[in-house]
């Protein structure tokens, strides 16, 4: 039998990075920027009754590791909402800091959500894991930059991935992410950003570790 693999991303460009494969059964979708839209998206595809092995959410995102290049694609292990929390006159709280939340109420771990899984396991070995954090805006300011990196101390940024480990975890289905970098996180110089080398290192890495899958 194929293994079934939802396809997640937020844009067309990302989703046809994987156009098929070879003995899987691929359901792509495209959810829209942000994970209010990827959480709708992915909810409503998942209560359709689709009956899935495997869901993948692929896509580009900054660095915030000086070790993690552009054009460099790596498998996110675990992610968190590092927008969600409260501002005081002392500072941000997270809202587990400020009492709102248990930080390991299912599913968060210490405050973050982790993919642990068969998949995840195999595409450890071929591409590097990393802390991701997700956040509504993208960072873009030194004071952004560094209250993130004080909090959270990431590897890399996104604007989906939590709500997709998020829903994935709550509806026990096997997930793995896998993002290329397109850019640095800092103050933001679009000039800087290499998109087109993010999705065509993505397409390549992506099927190498689709095809020993299985």
């Amino acid at each position: 039998m194929p293994l079934k693999v939802l396809l997640v991303a937020a844009t067309p460009a990302e989703v046809n990075c994987l156009t098929g494969m070879p003995g899987m059964d691929l359901t792509p979708i495209v959810t829209g920027i942000g994970s209010v839209a990827t959480a709708w998206a992915l909810t409503k595809q998942l209560s359709s009754g689709l009956v899935i092995d495997l869901a993948i959410n692929i896509g580009i995102a900054g660095s915030y590791c000086d070790e993690i290049q552009t054009g460099d694609v790596v498998l996110p292990v675990s992610d968190c909402f590092a927008d969600a929390g409260i501002e005081t006159k002392s500072g941000y709280l997270t809202l587990a800091e400020a009492g709102l939340q248990d930080p390991d109420a299912f599913p968060f771990t210490s405050g973050r959500i982790v993919s642990e899984n068969r998949f995840i396991s195999h595409a450890a070995g071929m591409l590097r894991t990393v802390n991701a954090v997700t956040v509504n805006t993208a960072t873009g300011s030194e004071n952004s930059i560094k209250r993130i990196i004080r909090k959270y101390n990431p590897d890399i940024e996104t604007m989906e991935g939590a709500a997709f480990f998020y829903i994935c975890r709550r509806e026990n289905i096997p997930f793995l992410a896998v993002r290329a970098i397109s850019n640095k996180v800092e103050p933001r110089v679009r000039d800087r950003w290499n998109v087109p080398l993010a999705l065509e290192n993505l397409s390549v890495k992506l099927k190498e570790v689709l095809m020993t899958l299985g």
